[in-house]
């Protein structure tokens, strides 16, 4: 089934709305057992978008390298914006999400008058102007460039940090779950990049102790539903 390609409507939209500067958010690494949860910001105007943007999960590695260093020098502006594992654990994963995410949008050139955000919870809130649109990247430019440039950024750092554990496999699995990184985290137990409040570490006897616990407002609006999902 051939990928339609996103369109500027949720901008235009805004736009007719008297918002002038329109900026695209998505996140990457909320689901992943180590690493930051990252947020990428871009505003993109109403120009054409290089060849073949679209949502970065649906591009293999080598177009979302090829795209990223392209869709830096087309953009108007971006941003990113992270939240560390520490923090994920201290907040919760909505809050760190809004935390990443402010980060991104205070490091813009310019001053938002209105937001896309990917999919249908709305983690931003105030002062922004926020519009939810879910699958968000995959039909809005804005939001598809944050999210190509984000994946791209988030994947080197997390192989950076790989280089001195490679037996976690952050070059390959950028942090999420994977047999290799299951297997290391069985014998050699977190690392101070994994998040410690995460529910990989109930199937760990031997690092159980390790867990974190979490205020109760933090959990059930990200990141403990989603490890059910994901499972060990």
């Amino acid at each position: 089934m051939p990928i339609v390609p996103p369109t500027h409507s949720v901008e235009r939209s805004l736009r007719r709305a008297g918002a002038k500067v329109v900026v695209g958010l998505d996140e990457v690494g909320r689901g992943a057992w180590a690493g930051p949860v990252t947020v990428g910001a871009a505003v993109t105007g109403l120009r054409k978008p290089p060849e073949g943007l679209t949502d970065s999960k649906l591009l293999t590695v080598l177009r979302r390298e090829a795209l990223a260093p392209v869709l830096a020098g087309w953009v108007t502006a971006y941003a990113l914006g992270h939240a560390s594992p520490q923090e994920c654990d201290e907040l919760g994963m909505t809050a760190a999400l809004r935390l990443a995410a402010v980060r991104a949008l205070e490091a813009l050139p310019v001053e938002p008058d209105a937001v896309i955000l990917d999919g249908k919870h709305d983690y931003l809130g105030g002062p922004w102007r926020v519009r939810t649109v879910i699958k968000g990247d995959q039909s809005c430019i804005c939001v598809s460039a944050a999210s190509v440039l984000a994946k791209v950024h988030r994947d080197g750092l997390m192989a950076e940090l790989g280089e001195a554990r490679p037996e976690y496999g952050f070059a390959d699995n950028a942090g999420y779950p994977s047999p290799v990184h299951r297997a290391a985290l069985e014998e050699f137990g977190p690392t101070e990049h994994h998040r410690l409040s995460w529910a990989y570490l109930d199937a760990l006897p031997e690092w159980r102790h390790l867990k974190r616990g979490r205020d109760v407002a933090g959990v059930g609006q990200g990141s403990a539903d989603e490890q059910l999902t994901l499972g060990f």
